[in-house]
């Protein structure tokens, strides 16, 4: 109630000094919307949220001379809510064209993603991450790892310390770790990169091992990759390189009763987890990969890409494997249950689904990632919460985005229904706004149909 109080008196006193105020011709005013706050899950009706030069002016009950306003969007019986994050993307490198290139970030952008974390990085999305600054390119806000860190590209100390000097003297924004790193040599690249000041995330190296990775405080670990491994107890005397698929083969020794010790042991040294679930439900997971092709939002990928993807998904768990449902099903109830407590105790999860990796299309793959998160037991606010708030923490930019404030950039998505009733009213949109910029449905649409004549003849 007081907080209301404070938002009602606020907005009196402007109201009061709205004749004393000059409009601007290019300010954006969207009227009677319901502003949702996010920390909290409270909701705001019939506020007017007055944009202008990239960022939110005002956030008001009531504001006279609503006409003066050139751009006006009606927000009657919709919600705000900031522009979500996708925290485990990748970006298209050369030889990919320019003209794909751009079509991968709008399709970001389409389903309200203003900020991507790009996990393979390229000297060329440098550029594209300035340009993007700029506004001279229509994409989300973009962090860009360095190309990857692994036991082919870093193969000794002195390597794997020239490399990260190398990349933070590039400025990229974090470093990518795959897999193969030998400890001795991963020990070096975290101290160099503490010295350095940059950040590093990625997979965990199976000579590394889940614990000493959580000790060495990662930035975030994706895939929830190395703790299903660490719940296997030592007496099974088991060869950590036989872990398969994310540690798939040790799921009948696993030990879910450990789950509290790597979960403190997250919090403890501060490391968020991205968990891009809808990989292993989807890809590794003992579905239909033809069904999955069937998906509407498979014709926005080339045709190449779809051919390549059944390939793959059919090596994987096709009837030629040994491909065990229920294993799998066992392997994604401890995954849920990590995901659940990693959440709940640990120091918190970043929402990001993996794409474009194998059926999972740039953009449309986060609701595939947040019905995941539903199963694993978040509420809606919560997952909400991982796309928002979390990665605006993690990049120590509160003031920035994340939340719907004054003074903070406007990326803004608008929504038809409450998401925090029903996270899937996240898939109907009225329109995102980035940076300011206002891309309606209808323009989403149309681009949208674009995309796909293009990626039809390719």
């Amino acid at each position: 109630m007081k907080k209301i109080l404070i938002v009602i008196s606020f907005s009196i006193f402007i109201s009061c000094n709205q004749s004393q105020d000059k409009i601007s011709e290019t300010a954006i005013l969207i009227s009677n919307v319901t502003v949702i706050d996010v920390t909290t899950g409270e909701l705001f009706p019939d506020m007017q949220m007055v944009i202008d030069s990239g960022k939110i002016k005002k956030i008001v009950k009531s504001i006279e001379n609503k006409e003066i306003y050139k751009n006006i969007i009606d927000g009657q019986g919709k919600y705000a809510l900031p522009g979500l994050a996708e925290m485990h993307a990748h970006i298209p490198s050369p030889p990919t064209s320019k003209e794909r290139t751009e079509e991968t970030l709008f399709l970001y952008l389409s389903n309200g993603i203003t900020t991507i974390r790009g996990m393979l990085g390229h000297p060329s999305h440098l550029e594209l991450r300035k340009a993007a600054e700029k506004g001279e390119l229509l994409s989300p806000r973009i962090f860009t790892s360095s190309p990857s860190l692994n036991g082919n590209s870093v193969t000794s100390t002195q390597e794997a310390r020239e490399k990260v000097i190398s990349y933070k003297n590039d400025r990229y924004d974090f470093l990518k770790i795959h897999p193969g790193i030998k400890r001795d040599v991963f020990d070096e690249l975290v101290k160099t990169a503490n010295e350095s000041g940059i950040t590093f995330s990625g997979h965990v190296p199976v000579d590394v091992g889940i614990k000493h990775a959580l000790e060495s405080r990662y930035a975030s670990i994706d895939h929830v990759d190395g703790f299903l491994e660490g719940l296997v107890p030592r007496s099974e005397n088991i060869n950590p390189n036989n872990n398969g698929f994310f540690g798939y083969n040790f799921t009948k020794i696993a030990d879910t009763s450990r789950i509290d010790e790597l979960v403190k042991l997250s919090k403890n040294n501060k490391v968020w987890i991205v968990p891009t679930q809808s990989l292993f439900e989807r890809w590794f997971a003992p579905v239909d990969g033809e069904l999955l092709l069937q998906q509407s939002e498979m014709k926005y990928m080339p045709s190449s890409t779809l051919s390549e993807w059944r390939k793959r998904k059919e090596a994987s768990t096709g009837q030629d494997t040994n491909f065990d449902k229920t294993q799998w099903e066992t392997f994604i109830d401890i995954r849920r249950k990590l995901i659940y407590a990693l959440n709940k105790t640990g120091h918190g999860l970043l929402l990001g689904s993996d794409a474009p990796q194998l059926f999972n299309v740039p953009g449309f793959s986060i609701h595939h990632e947040m019905e995941g998160l539903l199963k694993s037991g978040l509420s809606p606010l919560e997952i909400i919460q991982t796309g928002t708030v979390n990665p605006a923490i993690f990049f120590d930019m509160e003031t920035v985005f994340g939340q719907l404030k004054e003074g903070m950039t406007a990326d803004i998505l608008l929504v038809n229904s409450n998401p925090i009733e029903d996270i899937h009213a996240l898939k109907d949109l009225s329109g995102v706004m980035v940076r300011g910029k206002w891309i309606s449905k209808a323009d989403i649409d149309q681009k949208l149909q674009q995309i796909a004549k293009n990626a039809s003849a390719n």
